[in-house]
């Protein structure tokens, strides 16, 4: 493995090893709590989204779920839960600036999730109430988020 894909992979099971045990029950209980959400309207990115990230630097990928609220006219909050290596799994959370276009929320956004993670990456994309499509990078990594519905 190349020194800096090794870097990720450990960065990657550190971080997920320690958030491991604290994140993932509240995210499931987050989760099967905003099931019944449904959409009012094509512009509106609230609710469950589920798909995949994939890393464009060294190719890895895994399952990503996220639960976007609405915290104002302009601000969502967008908190993901992601798989590493179909085994490893983290969560983090983020504000998402917003504004529409066309048919589509335009966002933007940040988290720091700590050096040994790649420090702070930045987002940005477009949803709708059925698809949503980020863009990510951060000092060793870029890649993209792609999610749907649940079940559709």
């Amino acid at each position: 493995m190349a020194p800096i894909q090794t870097r990720v992979a450990v960065a990657l099971l550190v971080v997920a090893s320690l958030l491991l045990f604290t994140g993932c029950s509240h995210f499931d209980h987050d989760w099967a709590a905003t099931a019944g959400i449904q959409p009012n309207g094509l512009q509106d990115i609230t609710g469950r989204w589920q798909g995949t990230w994939q890393s464009a630097a060294d190719g890895h990928s895994g399952g990503l779920r996220c639960i976007v609220t609405r915290v104002n006219e302009t601000t969502y909050h967008a908190a993901f839960f992601a798989t590493y290596a179909s085994i490893l799994h983290f969560t983090y959370d983020m504000n998402l600036s917003a504004h529409p276009q066309g048919e589509v929320m335009i966002f933007e956004g940040q988290s720091d999730l700590g050096p040994l993670a790649g420090g702070l990456y930045h987002y940005d994309g477009h949803a709708n109430s059925t698809d949503f499509f980020a863009n990510y990078k951060c000092s060793y990594d870029n890649g993209t988020f792609t999610m749907k519905r649940p079940g559709g």
